[in-house]
């Protein structure tokens, strides 16, 4: 025992283990199985555990997420009539939900606000329905036959608009977007060639590319937004321009500016310059490769 500033002061040890005796009774509280009868606390002890099964199933869905990103297909084109439509793979349960004939057509609403709205009434009726103390999963049968319900839905119904979804593809002879890309941007490596812009493959060859006028509109900074080649980077491309705005249009836009991405330009270009780059670009109206 080591000794102390009071050398009559009672130490009470427990055992031979030498270890001061203390009271725990106001840092611990006693576990809820040393009641009989009781079940444990809903808060915090069975919501915490709830929560972290959550966390866990969550982290786990975005990993698959991250793994199988949806693919990316072109810029939404409306007369594209061989586009088949198809949401990412989370989503196929509810999308091949929405065909049958009790989700659509004169039942769209219904099916629409049913399907969004039926797990959450499931999760605020299920305390009703299962008022057990059980914990034990085969011995919860609307719980367990509710849960094993939904998975084996959840998996038929995304196994189903996958295969039919290919039978599409295959009947109409139709090659996925994503993998019409990749394609493309292989064929366009191996020619030394830069991979294509989807959407930009049918844009307007420049006409006379060497007039001055092109020359001003570098200086001008105009190559920012229009690009390099006025194929557009971060704004609209000027290759056929001229078959969409005539000379004084043209004029009209480049010195008062139009909305917020357009800038004036004159108080930077003369009124000749102007004239020179409106003439040039109305020139741009070269048939679409």
């Amino acid at each position: 025992m080591a000794h102390k500033q009071d050398p009559n002061e009672k130490v009470v040890f427990i055992g031979d283990s030498r270890v001061r005796k203390r009271d725990y009774s106001n840092v611990a509280p006693p576990d809820y199985s040393a009641y009989p009868g009781k079940s444990e606390a809903f808060i915090p002890n069975f919501l915490l555990k709830e929560w972290m099964v959550g966390v866990v199933v969550l982290v786990g869905f975005l990993v698959l997420v991250i793994a199988e990103p949806a693919p990316l297909g072109y810029p939404a084109n409306p007369l594209n009539s061989s586009f088949i439509p198809m949401p990412d793979w989370y989503f196929l349960f509810l999308y091949q939900m929405l065909k049958y004939p009790y989700t659509s057509g004169d039942y769209l609403v219904l099916g629409v606000l049913g399907l969004s709205g039926l797990p959450f009434i499931s999760l605020l009726l299920a305390p009703f329905l299962d008022t057990g103390k059980e914990r034990r999963f085969y011995r919860r049968p609307i719980a367990s036959s509710l849960m094993i319900v939904s998975l084996v839905a959840v998996t038929y119904l995304t196994w189903v608009s996958w295969d039919h979804y290919q039978y599409e593809l295959e009947v109409n002879g139709v090659t996925p977007e994503h993998i019409e890309r990749k394609i493309k941007a292989e064929e366009a490596v191996k020619k030394g060639l830069p991979r294509p812009i989807p959407g930009r493959e049918k844009i307007a060859a420049m006409v006379n590319a060497d007039d001055p006028a092109f020359e001003t509109m570098k200086q001008a900074q105009c190559i920012a937004c229009h690009g390099a080649e006025l194929e557009g980077a971060n704004g609209p491309t000027l290759r056929g321009v001229g078959d969409i705005l005539n000379k004084d249009e043209l004029v009209a836009t480049i010195t008062n500016g139009k909305g917020d991405g357009m800038p004036p330009f004159k108080d930077t270009l003369s009124a000749e310059k102007i004239d020179q780059i409106a003439t040039w670009l109305s020139t741009q109206k070269a048939e679409a490769k």
